[in-house]
């Protein structure tokens, strides 16, 4: 069997903010979905990220700073349980799907660092993999396509439901869906390995973010930099 009809761990996050480097985490949500695609568990957490959630991104999730305050639990002892489960599951060589995964590891990433944890990689001795990421895929798959590519409208193109937007357990079982579509009906993404699928999305993604980066500059932008790492980026001290 391929990849897509097997067992995936799915994960996803809400967070204060798009900035990597200084956002921070409000939920997370981690799903293991069996072949047939039924949920055989659910973890998530609510944390109080210590700083004001921006009215933008509580508007998005849904989320308060005084909601979290008076339910969340500490960052730290959140973020070390999430990115233990992340381990464990990909200890065992189960994919990992994460719809832009740039962002959300590389943002846990960055929490983990804030607080003196040992980061995913530090836990796996090796970058986080194998990862599966529908946006990576959607756009290696069917790139001239337009419109939107953001969770919701990648789940009304392949025809997978979607209940409550951005609660980050909907968001992870819907992008665990999206990736399965994907398998589903591209041969050619469905055949490698979930290894050989990971390194085929390195690839990928660093093509869409130099094509990206050269139409930024052709269109008025001459010094845009788009990262073309995948699925972290590599952090730099002081940054």
């Amino acid at each position: 069997m391929s990849w897509h009809q097997e067992l995936l761990v799915s994960f996803d996050l809400e967070t204060t903010g798009t900035d990597v480097e200084q956002d921070r985490i409000v939920t997370a949500a981690l799903i293991r979905l069996e072949g047939d695609g039924r949920v055989a568990e659910k973890l998530t957490w609510l944390l109080d990220p210590g700083v004001p959630i921006p009215e933008e991104a509580a508007a998005i999730h849904g989320i308060s700073t005084t909601y979290v305050q008076a339910h969340g639990r500490p960052p730290a002892d959140a973020i070390a349980e999430i990115t233990e489960a992340l381990a464990e599951a990909l200890r065992a060589d189960i994919p990992l799907v994460v719809m832009n995964a740039r962002y959300d590891l590389s943002l846990l990433d960055r929490e983990c660092r804030r607080y003196g944890l040992r980061t995913l990689t530090e836990r796996l001795g090796h970058p986080p993999a194998p990862v599966i990421d529908p946006l990576v895929l959607d756009k290696h798959v069917d790139r001239y396509r337009k419109g939107k590519r953001a969770l919701q409208a990648l789940c009304g193109h392949y025809g997978v439901r979607l209940d409550g937007a951005h609660e980050a357990g909907a968001d992870a079982a819907a992008a665990a869906g999206v990736a399965r579509r994907i398998g589903e009906k591209y041969p050619a993404v469905a055949l490698p390995s979930p290894r050989a699928l990971h390194a085929l999305q390195e690839q990928a993604a660093a093509e869409q973010a130099a094509s990206f980066q050269e139409y930024l500059r052709r269109t008025g932008d001459p010094g845009a930099i788009v990262e073309p790492a995948w699925p972290l980026i590599p952090y730099q001290a002081g940054v």
